[in-house]
């Protein structure tokens, strides 16, 4: 899918639900310590490496870490925290019944479908939740509205399905690439490259 303008995504800074490994979903679980100066050091790293990012839009998720992430970040960038808009179709997948699990939960609960789940983990939808390739028809509608420079704090995986969409990136690869917090991903002309 091509894109006219460049994207800038930030997924939200390290809640404990992340050190725990449970499923957050949309949940509205808020960052901790460390993912707020996270919040703090990205906007640092965008000041400096991307400056032109402060003449776009900005948009985040609804959800409570990213709305944190955001303010943070505008802050540490010497712009008013609180202006910028919500999307909810920037929402992170939800799990459904899964969330607030942890894997080692979900996998000696639901061993079969677990297993399902790594077998094809793009196309899997656990109970009541999103599939990766529901989410990215989601986050392909958003895409269709991007008409400016726009820079979006989002959430995993929201950034894993805008590498298939915008890079072309495999869809067996994507649900497990790493999406780091504290650094910021810029789509350009095809291709994606960490600040």
């Amino acid at each position: 899918m091509p894109l006219d303008y460049p994207l800038c995504i930030v997924r939200h800074g390290e809640t404990d639900w992340n050190l725990e490994g449970r499923l957050q979903g949309q949940q509205d679980v808020r960052m901790n310590g460390r993912g707020r100066d996270q919040a703090e050091a990205v906007g640092r790293l965008l000041l400096q490496h991307a400056p032109e990012v402060l003449g776009w839009d900005f948009v985040a998720s609804p959800l409570i870490r990213t709305r944190d992430t955001m303010e943070l970040m505008r802050a540490a960038m010497g712009v008013d925290p609180k202006d910028y808009r919500l999307d909810p179709r920037l929402k992170e997948l939800t799990f459904g019944s899964w969330e607030c699990s942890t894997w080692d939960d979900v996998k000696r609960s639901f061993p079969d479908l677990a297993a399902k789940r790594k077998a094809d983990k793009w196309a899997f939808c656990p109970p009541g939740g999103e599939s990766y390739s529901m989410l990215s028809d989601r986050i392909a509608d958003w895409l269709v509205d991007v008409k400016k420079p726009t820079l979006a704090v989002t959430h995993g995986g929201v950034a894993r399905v805008l590498l298939g969409l915008l890079t072309g990136m495999a869809q067996v690869d994507l649900p497990v690439e790493d999406i780091k917090q504290g650094r910021a991903l810029m789509f350009e002309d095809g291709k994606a490259r960490w600040i």
